[in-house]
């Protein structure tokens, strides 16, 4: 994978874009253990931008709900 920065799609991500083009992102920090355990992915990937913010928001929503009591 090329580490060439794209429009960042959430804050704390970090994005990449494959040599065929695929865009990865990976979270800067690491979920909570409990938030892992519901699912929620550190790395993600998708088609285009808006598949991977799609994702993203997610992986994001299944750690919101696992930080529920």
């Amino acid at each position: 994978m090329t580490d060439r920065k794209s429009t960042v799609p959430a804050e704390g991500w970090r994005v990449m874009t494959s040599d065929r083009g695929r865009l990865w992102a990976t979270r800067e920090r690491p979920f909570p253990a409990a938030a892992e355990e519901a699912g929620a992915a550190r790395t993600v990937d998708g088609d285009d931008l808006a598949e991977l913010c799609r994702v993203i928001a997610e992986q994001e929503s299944l750690a919101a709900l696992a930080a529920t009591p």
